[in-house]
């Protein structure tokens, strides 16, 4: 678990086993990223029948390290909740922590998914193109995305849901015990200490983000989670500084298991948002 900075085993070379739901329809799309210069696939559930010209709410969902765009339909349930009116969008991020990387410029990853990802979703399926209809949710290290994001591009997202959030990683030091994943880290953050370090980190950001505008946020840890104590001190400053969250411990680690325990209280919540007109 130390190896891989709370991020899940890698799933990349597992075969494909997507779930399937009644009235829901599943799509891959292959487009060029023009921040990355490559080709690039997501994944779409989206409900069968889309009354002609209407925009569905679309939610963006983030893997894991060490996995792919097919793990939340590999592994999870979600996919169902696309029958009750909503896009659920899972790209494919590498190990990029989907930031544009320190030391790699040809891995522009946060371009990619702010930017390419979005615009080429709006243009090729019925979802809604304002804040208002846009969500992000993401695992380990998806879910230290949504927090990043929700943090300094809150005009982006009104709901940012980050279940077991790898939110300490851009704060962790260089170790020689885990010299690969060092070496990973610094070339997606940059050197210990360093601007874009600082700038990538949570426990930075959080304290100039302004509360007002933050999107809603919604934050879940295993109990017995190695990250859980680094979760919980974040989830204490969101408290102290007046952000609008909340915060949910079950019993579990860090994998699939305690994930999808959470998932549904999370995408309850992340509707009745959308019903109330939150």
């Amino acid at each position: 678990m130390l190896l891989l900075a709370g991020c899940h085993a890698g799933q990349t070379n597992a075969p494909d086993h997507p779930r399937e739901f009644t009235g829901v329809a599943m799509r891959d799309v292959t487009f060029r990223s023009a921040a990355l210069g490559r080709q690039m696939t997501y994944r779409v559930y989206l409900p069968e029948n889309v009354p002609m010209g209407r925009r569905l709410p679309v939610v963006f969902l983030l893997h894991g390290g060490g996995g792919d765009f097919r793990d939340w339909s590999n592994y999870s349930d979600v996919g169902k909740y696309a029958e009750q009116g909503l896009i659920l969008v899972m790209p494919e991020g590498n190990l990029s922590y989907w930031v544009n990387a320190a030391l790699a410029p040809e891995d522009r990853f946060g371009d990619y998914l702010t930017n390419d990802l979005l615009v080429d979703v709006e243009g090729r399926f019925p979802v809604a193109t304002d804040r208002a209809g846009r969500s992000i949710v993401g695992i380990s290290m998806g879910g230290y995305t949504a927090v990043k994001l929700a943090l300094t591009r809150p005009e982006l997202f009104e709901f940012a849901g980050a279940i077991s959030p790898a939110i300490h990683v851009p704060s962790m030091r260089f170790s020689w015990r885990r010299w690969g994943q060092s070496v990973r880290l610094r070339r997606v953050f940059g050197p210990d200490g360093s601007a874009t370090r600082i700038a990538s980190d949570p426990f930075q950001l959080v304290k100039a983000a302004n509360a007002a505008r933050t999107p809603y946020l919604y934050i879940t840890a295993g109990d017995n989670d190695p990250m859980a104590a680094q979760i919980r001190s974040f989830v204490g400053i969101l408290k102290q500084r007046g952000f609008v969250f909340e915060f949910h411990t079950k019993r579990g680690g860090h994998d699939w298991t305690e994930w999808n325990s959470q998932v549904p209280g999370c995408m309850e919540k992340l509707l009745s948002g959308i019903r109330s007109g939150r």
